[in-house]
């Protein structure tokens, strides 16, 4: 089942100058589908295109249900709510803790607010939130940046785990990562001025 097409997808900030140009990709559920490339070559442009932020000059897209998790998990959490309040406010709490286990975080932390955990474990709540929504597609924008290099890996391992419920992705500047864990690679590289 395609979760993701994009077909020709045309966008610039500046006339003239393309940051993307003609960009086409599918990802099916069951894949990992990663987008590399330095700062400014357009992989945030992309995600806003795919969200429906920002709309692209030129190309069709179709998304399926969609969920994300974002590189700054302090901008995703509200800081006067507790973690369990912003999770049972989107998301079904079904398999909370199945993937509270897998994500090692202890029920304590959900009456916690965001700054009162640590940059890993909110990343990790940012994880768990978007799996709890049941995507289709699961948009991951460097989700382990905030990670040390040990969580970094059983955090990915787990999410190929769910691969049969969703397809992923994956956006990173990490190259070892993306070898590691995709069905494809896609290189953006920036306009050319």
């Amino acid at each position: 089942m395609e979760v993701l097409s994009l077909k020709d997808i045309s966008f610039s900030f500046t006339k003239g100058i393309p940051l993307l140009k003609k960009f086409s990709m599918t990802i099916k559920k069951g894949e990992v589908v990663t987008v590399v490339g330095p700062s400014g070559s357009g992989k945030s442009t992309l995600l806003e295109i795919i969200i429906g932020n920002i709309k692209a000059q030129n190309g069709t897209v179709f998304k399926a249900k969609v969920s994300q998790v974002f590189q700054d998990p302090y901008s995703s959490f509200h800081k006067s709510y507790t973690i369990r309040n912003q999770i049972e406010d989107v998301a079904s709490s079904d398999k909370i803790d199945e993937y509270m286990k897998v994500l090692q975080l202890d029920d304590t932390l959900l009456g916690k607010k965001a700054y009162e955990l640590s940059g890993g474990q909110l990343q990790r709540f940012s994880i768990l939130r978007a799996l709890l929504m049941e995507p289709d597609l699961l948009l991951l924008d460097e989700p382990t940046s905030a990670l040390d290099n040990v969580t970094q890996l059983e955090v990915m391992k787990m999410l190929m785990n769910f691969l049969d419920d969703f397809g992923i992705l994956l956006i990173t500047h990490d190259d070892h990562l993306a070898k590691w864990c995709s069905d494809r690679i896609h290189h953006l590289k920036g306009p050319k001025l």
